[in-house]
């Protein structure tokens, strides 16, 4: 007999047998559980008058795409070997469970062809991430030199001077004389006559986006970046449900459509609106890409990928320079960096789906399809025998659950005992600071994380304003990313993640502090150092990550790389009107940016190393984790 499960209510049952149930045929759950009755007491005498646990109703029911499995015909046995069927259905649960749970990398190794050209492939989606999250550098560059229109007069006025002064807190005004020229009146300016010396045409200078309306184009920015965030998370919730293959390409197919279209708005509201809906599919191909890769590797990759995943964005990041260079029009720029992800449109034929998610929900076929291509490009062998029966494991369980859940009075207490255990070993998001320890390490973790994307989307953001040539400033900016993630892998390996997170950090704060002290005249030196402090905060971001996945015990793990992350974006959306405090003073962008990276630096010394740690998984491991043990007093 076969149970194939289908989407959300609705079940097929297909039987060689003469117990009335059909063959191929769709009912709803009622009708189904009254057939799987039907069924168990058939081959199951002793399940008469027995309740079917709803946990094991509900496998039959899941929301998944058509798993499959057998019910194998052993239970026509005496009442005498009814024990020993149900002793055998748990021996064959625990060694499926086990099997399980490496059968993907049984089948393909840690790391192979296979693996290489499928992380290559994603690896490239960081191209168009970086292409679209720091374009703001080109999209909305310093104005420069400007002058308002007098529309009395018809003529410019420099309104170097008048920024700022009479006491109008940076509204842009002119003097408009009465007819008699006897009196005069400061007028807000309406019209303005740019440089187009560089740029043809920016945001700010087709919108006029400065004066009293400067601080849009960083509202911009912080749109963009909200956007990431929520793609991040409801990309992740996307993939968890229906793959991760399916999300990527429609985040892809939504980053091509809002990418574009936003090179052809009229309105700057509307360009904002479609810069966030290109947000949102931008943290799509982040989150999902990002998901396969780790599914896929083991071993010491496991570390590696991660930091070598985002090495295209870097690549990205200078590339922006030629981009624009070429393009100096923001509307042919913002075209000509959507146009190249059509190309990712061919994901769907080259990028599998994850098989780790195919085993997961029961699509076995496609699994071992899917493993013995990719096994046979990696060179291996595998047994298959490991996926015959873990097609077998969801009904063995079924039968086995529904025989030992039964029985009222023996498994009441059992149950309520399990539900206990199971609350305690569970988490959520107040575990975090439930505790003294795991709060200390959530409040420093969170702080170090809103610092690295203050820090590098600060720093990236600033070199665009500094002097010199805009267009070499961002290439060498980008360039500095790679050794700074390459460093990294080394630095975790051999100093350690909390001594790596704490150099990189200060490297990254007392590069900045120095920009101060450097004269004017001394642009290339604000250079170099911008760079270093992009090199400390492009190792610190990776390390960050690593860091806290292994601070924090296995029940909140997700939770607290989740909110962690979260704080990242707060600092990324919030860099924008720190870069452009520089119309201030210019001494306000490299002070924040120096004395932020080195106040967390310093809290990192707080935490406990992890480098050849054996990980928590309990909530009360990792609240012991990294705590100074008693010395213990001799008699």
């Amino acid at each position: 007999m076969v149970f194939l499960w289908g989407e959300d209510r609705l079940c097929s049952i297909t039987t060689n047998d003469n117990v009335g149930l059909g063959r191929h045929q769709l009912f709803d759950r009622q009708e189904t559980e009254k057939r799987i009755r039907s069924a168990l007491i058939h081959w199951l005498p002793e399940t008469k008058n027995r309740q079917i646990a709803s946990g094991n109703r509900n496998r039959f029911c899941r929301k998944f795409h058509f798993g499959r499995c057998n019910l194998l015909p052993t239970v026509t046995e005496s009442e005498k070997n009814e024990k020993n069927r149900a002793t055998e259905i748990d021996n064959v649960n625990t060694s499926i469970d086990e099997e399980g749970e490496d059968i993907v990398a049984e089948a393909l190794g840690d790391f192979g062809w296979w693996q290489a050209g499928v992380c290559l492939c994603l690896s490239l989606l960081k191209l168009p991430v970086a292409w679209h999250q720091l374009s703001i550098v080109f999209l909305a560059p310093p104005v420069g030199h400007f002058h308002c229109i007098n529309e009395d007069l018809n003529s410019t006025i420099d309104l170097t001077h008048l920024n700022g002064s009479h006491g109008l807190n940076n509204q842009c005004m002119y003097n408009s004389t009465s007819k008699d020229g006897q009196t005069s009146t400061l007028i807000p300016c309406t019209k303005w006559k740019y440089d187009h010396s560089i740029f043809e045409e920016t945001i700010i200078t087709e919108w006029n986006l400065v004066c009293n309306r400067s601080q849009l184009a960083n509202v911009a920015q912080t749109t963009f970046m909200l956007g990431i965030l929520l793609g991040n998370v409801l990309f992740g919730v996307f993939a968890d449900r229906f793959g991760r293959k399916k999300p990527l390409l429609l985040a892809i197919l939504l980053q091509i459509i809002t990418g574009i279209g936003a090179a052809f708005v009229p309105w700057f509201e509307a360009f904002i609106v479609l810069r966030f809906i290109l947000a949102f599919a931008t943290g799509g191909t982040m989150m999902t890409s990002f998901v396969i890769c780790m599914e896929i590797v083991g071993g010491w990759w496991r570390t590696a990928a991660p930091v070598l995943y985002h090495l295209p964005f870097s690549i990205g990041h200078s590339s922006l320079s030629a981009f624009s260079y070429e393009f100096r029009n923001w509307r042919h720029f913002q075209l000509a960096i959507s146009l190249p992800s059509i190309l990712f449109l061919s994901y769907w034929w080259l990028v599998p789906e994850s098989p780790r998610w195919l085993l997961a929900v029961g699509h076995h076929k496609e699994t071992e399809k899917l493993l013995d291509s990719a096994a046979k490009t990696n060179g291996r062998t595998w047994n298959k025998a490991a996926m015959a029966k873990l097609q077998n494991k969801d009904c063995l369980q079924l039968t086995n659950h529904s025989i030992k859940s039964n029985n009222a009075e023996n498994t009441s207490n059992e149950s309520t005992k399990k539900q206990t255990k199971t609350k305690k070993q569970g988490g959520n998001l107040l575990d975090l600071v439930r505790t003294p320890n795991l709060r200390r390490k959530t409040l420093v973790m969170n702080f170090n994380w809103l610092v690295c994307g203050l820090g590098f989307f600060g720093v990236a953001q600033y070199m665009g304003r500094l002097g010199g040539d805009i267009f070499i400033n961002v290439a060498i900016s980008g360039a500095m990313e790679t050794p700074g993630t390459l460093i990294c892998i080394f630095a975790m390996s051999y100093l350690g993640r909390r001594n790596t997170l704490l150099t990189s950090q200060l490297v990254g704060g007392l590069s900045c502090l120095l920009i101060m002290l450097v004269p004017k005249d001394m642009g290339w030196l604000q250079v170099v150092l911008s760079s270093l402090g992009l090199i400390g905060m492009s190792s610190a971001f990776p390390t960050s990550y690593l860091y806290t996945a292994e601070l924090f015990p296995t029940v909140i793990r997700n939770a607290a790389v989740g909110a962690a992350s979260m704080c990242a974006r707060i600092g990324s959306m919030t860099a924008p009107f720190i870069t452009t405090l520089d119309s201030v003073s210019e001494y306000i962008p490299p002070l924040i940016l120096g004395i932020f990276p080195l106040v967390a630096g310093l809290l990192a010394l707080m935490l406990p190393e992890t480098l050849n740690e054996r990980l928590p998984d309990t909530l009360q491991e990792g609240e012991d984790f990294g705590k100074k043990k008693p010395k213990k007093t001799e008699p």
